[in-house]
This record gives structure tokens, sequence and C-alpha cells, in this order.
């Protein structure tokens, strides 16, 4: 079970100069939550030191608004969150949207078709751009987090029956590592093609990542990269590195992302986001 963050941990007004890095970005998924969409206690003490201390928290995950509010709520956190791989700033406070970047259904159709003709049929779902939308799940798709809410639609073009910021693929035989290279072989000039974590290949809006949400949301703040450590586990995290000034890699993170990390800690289990935090902000 899950207990609401103290208010403390929400924006502060003016963090102090001398931090070590005034703007924390966390994933959540195989990062700052761990099974269960829960955040250990020591996880919880060390976001409240370093907010104490004068730091901002943004959660940057790859979960649309709809998939990610209930953990936010939670949590009690009252910040802003950038969601659907950076096409989404949520003002979590305000229960709104405060920037999103809607797909093209029709870019999206031929990205699909591309890759289709490239390595046959491949099975997709898509997050609505709505703060109410329930993602579509089309034929074969195995949903990776089945406790989340989904709809199930039986042909294809169901799934551009309303604005999507997102398609999300799966192949009944490559791994997410070979359908990501041939994807970005076949589309990556039409879309940006991203693993984001086990059965998810994503194919987004271009110019469209992580590192463009976070940089939207940090500037909300007054924040930039240079102030900025991030913490991530999947591939779908290079771009937030890039851009951040520490990037920091869980044990369990792909090897993609530890080959461009700064700093490596434990694993999201072992509570290596406070093991890093502990250090920085004592």
């Amino acid at each position: 079970m899950t207990r609401a963050l103290p208010r403390s941990l929400a924006p502060s007004p003016s963090p102090s100069s001398s931090l070590p890095y005034a703007l924390i970005a966390t994933d959540l998924d195989g990062t700052l939550l761990r099974a269960g969409d829960t955040v250990s206690p020591r996880s919880y003490a060390a976001l409240a030191r370093a907010r104490a201390a004068g730091a901002r928290h943004i959660v940057v995950t790859g979960r649309p608004v709809p998939q990610v509010r209930h953990v936010l709520d939670g949590l009690g956190y009252t910040g802003l969150a950038v969601c659907g791989q950076g096409a989404q700033v949520y003002d979590a406070a305000g229960g709104r949207l405060l920037h999103s970047v809607r797909m093209d259904r029709e870019l999206a159709e031929v990205a699909l078709g591309k890759i289709e003709a490239e390595i046959g049929e491949v099975y997709a779902a898509v997050n609505g751009e709505a703060l109410d939308t329930a993602m579509l799940i089309g034929p074969g798709y195995r949903m990776p987090h089945p406790h989340l809410a989904t709809v199930r639609v039986d042909r294809r073009a169901e799934l551009w029956s309303a604005p999507i910021n997102k398609v999300l693929l799966q192949h009944p035989e490559l791994d997410d590592d070979e359908l990501t290279r041939i994807a970005r072989g076949v589309v990556g000039h039409l879309v940006n093609v991203t693993m984001a974590g086990e059965h998810t290949v994503e194919l987004q809006p271009p110019g469209v990542s992580k590192a463009s949400g976070l940089a939207l949301a940090a500037a909300e703040l007054g924040l930039s990269g240079a102030a900025t450590i991030a913490f991530g586990d999947m591939p779908n995290d290079v771009p937030m590195f890039a851009w951040a000034a520490h990037g920091v890699a869980m044990a369990n993170a792909h090897a993609e992302l530890v080959a461009v990390a700064d700093e490596v800690t434990l694993s999201c289990e072992d509570d290596g986001i406070a093991v890093v935090l502990e250090r920085l902000y004592p």
C-alpha cells in the first residue's frame, strides 16, 4: 500500500543555488516504483529530504495521464508530471494538461503498414490524448500492465477512432530490441521509435521524447538541464539523460541506458534512487 507524500514534496517557490541539483527527474516503472506501483518508505524519506533542501521533483513517465493519475493521487503528488513519453505535461495539483502533442493518425497507420511490409503482422495499441481516455488494444496485443484500464477493440481501424499521442507495438516472434531496431530502420525518418519496457515498443510524433517534455516542465519551474539529475531504467530514458546534467541508471536498467549513464545505482526494489539522494542531500 502506498502512503501520501508530505505536502512539502510539492514544488517550492525558489530552489537554492547551492543545491547539487535543483531538479530531480524520476521515471516511474522500474525506477521509482517497485512491484505493485508502490514507493518504499526510504524513497519517500529521501525525496522529502531533497525537497526540504529546496530541490524540485518531476515524475517523467512513458505512461499517459490516465494510466498514471491514480499513482500520483496515491502518492499525494502535487507537482508537474511529464507523461505519455514526453507528449504530455500534466499539472497534478490542478488536474489539467499544460501541454499535449497529438500524433497524426494517418501517419501512425502508414508507419504500421511500412513496418508490417518488412516483418509481417504486428500487434498494436494506442494511448488516447484526452485525460479520461482508456488505452485501446488491438487484436493480439498483450498488456504489460494488466491492472491498468484498457478497452479491447476487434479491428485495427477502431484504434484511430479518437485523437492519440502514441502507438505501442508487439511482434509475435521478434524480441523488443530487434523490433525496435527494425522499426527505426523502416520508419525512423517518419516517427520517433523507442523501447519503454518489456513488450513496449512505441511510435511517437517526430521530436517528442522524455527530454522534450521534461524541458518544457522544467522551464515552467525556471530550471534547466544543467541543474537536473535524472533517474531511469530503459532506452526511452536515453534522451532524458542526454538533456540532464547527470544520469543515473538503475541496476535493473537496460544495457543501452547503462552505456550512456553517468552512474549506476541499486535496483528499484533496493531503493536505488534513495541511495543516491541520501548522498547528495544528507
